[in-house]
């Protein structure tokens, strides 16, 4: 199983175009994107934004660190999974989480952060 993203609605499209520009056939949506496999929505809260990743094996990507470990214990304690959450520390800057996004990408096993929260940069 390869590795394949949702970035949050509140990070900069950039962060798409650059991961697609390294890695052309990396698989990397946005909340808000019109695709074949229906997105969510922008303003969907978070736990459905969990079930949606859950259910079509994405990564979510995200700088929420407030909420999104609640929404994570509650999504678990649910007997739920997720493939995993991403969460970008504050004072990364975009080329080191993108060089991060694309290790994971190509080195990773997707299985490693299922049902954790990772910070990255590593």
């Amino acid at each position: 199983m390869s590795v394949k993203y949702l970035l949050d609605e509140n990070l900069p499209p950039l962060y798409q175009e650059q991961l697609l520009r390294y890695q052309p056939d990396l698989t990397v949506l946005m909340v808000g994107e019109l695709s074949d496999i229906n997105t969510p929505a922008k303003g969907t809260l978070d736990p459905k934004i969990l079930i949606w990743c859950e259910i079509n094996q994405f990564i979510l990507v995200t700088n929420n660190r407030t909420s999104m470990p609640v929404h994570l214990a509650e999504h678990l304690s649910q007997h739920r999974q997720v493939p995993g959450i991403f969460v970008l520390r504050p004072k990364a800057t975009i080329g080191q989480i993108i060089n991060d996004l694309l290790l994971i990408a190509l080195a990773g096993e997707p299985q490693e952060y299922q049902n954790r929260i990772t910070h990255i940069p590593l």
